[in-house]
This record gives structure tokens, C-alpha cells and sequence, in this order.
């Protein structure tokens, strides 16, 4: 019998025998990631062995719903693992994550040789740090809040997560004070919308007052980042912060998603063009040579050649760092999926090729912009069959999703190590240079 939306610790009492090997898949984004090191580490608790999905008895999936590509995704993952168990190369298959919450019913009936189907993971607000971790030993993500303060019509995020809640300021401290004890020298604050951080707990915008404490209490760490921030729920004191701060990264994911005011209203984003605007001079005015990220979605219900228009002169006037852009997918249960005036799937691709044209033309003169600059570059891993060559990323890389720096250094590094960079050369979305060392 499949048990739909259990929890973790209901499901290995029932259906795992201890000790047994466990191997885990994650999809999606970092959020997942901290998702599936809290299941891991509620199993390894429980007596059961973490290992590599090649030597595992049992296989887990944490799946993603977001969009329809990443639901295809997910469908075609949880194949595979069937496969192999059918194979006799697996023992069990267990579905987690977003889209077990979300269709379990039609998983059960689809793939009825899924051993279990157990749902989102929960955050509560006094959780405690896992133990397992699925990143390198030098950076983290720190999950700081769940689900998300707005309800835009277009995101079926509140409605698998449920309500809005943060994290108290002493679990996450004691997580970011075991973590740089650790020695791990980059925390990445996430959460759907982090900048709500604290209205359902302190009745306030907090997460200013939270980078302060992180500030004060740790040592090792010299780089916080911040991802996935609500452009409406961006205070002054929090662009202050990240302005003055040296262990604050100059650089916020910000994903805005359009610029024009019909579709920002009909989206429910709680803020106008003329708003989003004059945050984004905030945030040059304040950080100078920082670097903003951003989302947008083309194809909304009711977004015309005029609104697109509108979307890509804002991308060519503010010429964003760094960028993505979406098509519109229409999800059940969302206002949106009832809304008139639905953009063809053809346009929708074409809008998202030309403005990522647009933004890759813009993208290549800022990153020659580097050339010549010195850089303080954190190194991740050495450069596979490439003597003397590093991968590292600057404060303004998030890991995973923007570019990385390609450093040559005449003495050994090490992933974790800081070095400054003398940037030589750019490509799209990455830099190259050597490190320099003392004469």
C-alpha cells in the first residue's frame, strides 16, 4: 500500500528495515537540496546508511513541480528508477518532494510499483541543522524561512508548502555557528521568498536584523549570499546592510518577473513598475560594482506585443548581471490557469529567445567589464586534466546557477581557498585569470 504525504520519519518506521542503503536523487533548486539533506539525515538517524545512488538498496526522489519542464523531469527520473528496480539492481523506490504533494493519487495509479510516496518535507520553526550534507565541505545553504509571504496567481508554491514560516533567529545561528565551525567559508540564505524572513514570527521584516546576528557570531565564514528575494518586501535597512557589511555578498537574486503594471497587477506581485524601478536604483546607488539576478516570465495570460516591448527595453535600460527567463506554464489550481487571453506556446518561446538574445549581448560586455580587474575568487574544485587550472567563483557566482572564473595558479589550491585574481579574458558567463601570489 502506497502512503501518500507521509513524513519521512512515518515512512522508514514503517516500511524500512534499519540499516538498509539509501541512495537519493534531488531536482530542482537549492531549496530541494536543503529539502533532501534534512530527509537523509532524519533516515541516518533512524539507523539507516546514506550512500551513493550505485550502491544503494533503496533510491529516493525528490521531485519538482514548478514548471512543466520540471515535472517532465521528475516523471522521467522516477522511470528510470523503476527500471532499475525491475532490473533487481534496486530494492525500493520512493517518491518525495513537491510532486508527490502535489499528484500522488495520479503517481499511485500511474506507477503502481512505487514503494512509497511520501510527500514535501516540513520546516518547523525551531528545526534542527541537519547532519547530512549534498554540497562541498566549504560552502552551505541555510534554509532561513518555507513557502512564501505573497500569493502570486501564477505560483503553485503556497499551495504545496502551505502557510508562510520562518525559522527562529536561534535555530538558524546555531546551524551557521556549528557550519563555521565547520570551516565552511559561504552561506546561501534561501527560502521562496527569504526578504519576508520573520513577519509570521516578529511581526516585522527581519532579515536584516538576522544578517547582523549571522555578522557577529561567525568567524570563518567570509561570504553570505542571498537568494530568492521579493522585490516588494525590500527594506532600505536591508540594501543598507548588504551595502556596508564586507561579509555580505554584493549580490541578491531578485526575480522580478515582468515590468509592465497590468501584468504585475494581474500576477499579484504587490509592487508597480515605477516600484521596481526605483528599487533597482537602490540597489546601484548603494552597491556600485554589485551584481543583481533576476527572473522574468513571458507568455503571461494577457501579456501583448506591447507589454513584451515594455519588458525588453527595461532589460536593455538596466542591463542585469545576470539573468533568466521562463515561459509561462499554466498550472492548475492557480488563478492564472482561468485567466483569458492565454499566449500561444510558439510566441511564448519566441519572446523567451529574443530576450534571452538580448540579455546574452548584454551579459558578454559586462563580463569584458572585468577584464583588467582584480578579483577574490572562491576556489570550488581544481580543473579536470587541466594541470595548475581552478574553478572558483567570485561574490557575484551563486553556486550552480551563474558562471564561473577559470583560474591558472602557479601554487596548489585548494577547494575552499581564497585567492585574488587578475582577470585576463571573458566569455558569456564566465572569466578567466591568474591568481596572484607574492614576489
Amino acid at each position: 500500500m502506497i502512503h501518500p504525504a507521509k513524513t519521512t520519519d512515518d515512512f522508514h518506521s514503517e516500511r524500512l528495515k534499519q540499516g538498509q542503503k539509501v541512495g537519493l536523487v534531488n531536482l530542482g533548486c537549492a531549496r530541494n537540496l536543503v529539502d533532501s539533506q534534512t530527509l537523509l539525515s532524519n533516515l541516518k538517524r533512524n539507523g539507516h546508511r546514506i550512500v551513493d545512488l550505485e550502491h544503494s538498496e533503496v533510491a529516493i526522489v525528490n521531485t519538482c513541480s514548478f514548471i512543466d519542464e520540471a515535472k517532465q523531469e521528475s516523471i522521467d527520473t522516477i522511470i528510470d528508477l523503476l527500471e532499475l528496480k525491475r532490473q533487481g539492481k534496486l530494492k525500493k523506490v520512493i517518491v518525495a518532494g513537491c510532486l508527490a504533494q502535489r499528484y500522488h493519487k495520479e503517481l499511485a495509479e500511474e506507477f503502481k510499483d512505487i514503494d512509497a510516496i511520501i510527500g514535501a518535507q516540513k520546516l518547523n520553526r525551531d528545526d534542527i541543522p541537519s547532519d547530512v550534507s549534498l554540497t562541498p565541505k566549504h560552502f552551505a545553504y541555510v534554509k532561513i524561512s518555507e513557502s512564501c509571504y505573497n500569493k502570486c496567481s501564477f505560483c503553485i508554491i503556497p499551495k504545496l508548502k502551505g502557510k508562510f514560516v520562518s525559522r527562529t533567529f536561534e535555530s538558524i545561528l546555531e546551524e551557521v555557528q556549528r557550519l563555521d565551525a565547520q570551516g565552511v567559508v559561504e552561506i546561501n540564505l534561501i527560502g521562496q521568498d527569504i526578504t519576508a524572513y520573520g513577519m509570521d514570527l516578529y511581526r516585522e521584516l527581519s532579515l536584516a536584523k538576522l544578517l547582523k546576528k549571522i555578522v557577529a557570531v561567525t568567524q570563518n565564514i567570509q561570504w553570505i549570499r542571498l537568494l530568492y528575494a521579493f522585490p516588494a518586501h525590500v527594506t532600505d535597512e536591508l540594501i543598507e546592510v548588504m551595502a556596508t557589511e564586507p561579509k555580505i555578498c554584493k549580490y541578491i537574486d531578485v526575480p522580478l518577473q515582468h515590468i509592465s503594471d497590468h501584468l504585475l497587477e494581474s500576477m499579484n506581485r504587490n509592487i508597480t513598475r515605477q516600484g521596481t524601478i526605483d528599487l533597482m536604483n537602490k540597489f546601484k546607488a548603494s552597491m556600485p560594482t554589485g551584481s543583481l539576478r533576476t527572473t522574468f516570465i513571458v507568455g503571461l495570460p494577457g501579456e501583448t506585443d506591447q507589454d513584451f516591448q515594455e519588458l525588453k527595453d527595461f532589460v536593455r535600460d538596466t542591463r542585469f548581471e545576470k539573468m533568466g527567463t521562463f515561459v509561462y506554464s499554466k498550472e492548475e489550481q492557480t488563478p492564472a490557469y482561468s485567466m483569458p487571453n492565454h499566449v500561444p506556446d510558439k510566441i511564448k518561446k519566441q519572446r523567451r529567445d529574443e530576450l534571452m538574445n538580448l540579455q546574452q549581448e548584454i551579459s558578454e560586455e559586462i563580463q569584458q567589464g572585468y577584464v583588467g580587474r582584480t578579483l577574490k575568487v572562491l576556489i570550488d574544485e581544481p580543473q579536470a586534466n587541466e594541470e595548475d587550472m581552478y574553478i572558483g567563483r567570485s561574490e557575484y557566482d551563486a553556486p550552480d546557477v551563474d558562471g564561473v572564473v577559470y583560474v591558472h595558479s602557479a601554487q596548489k589550491l585548494q577547494p575552499g581557498d581564497f585567492v585574488d585574481v587578475k582577470i585576463l579574458d571573458s566569455y558569456e558567463y564566465d572569466l578567466t585569470g591568474d591568481a596572484i601570489w607574492p614576489t
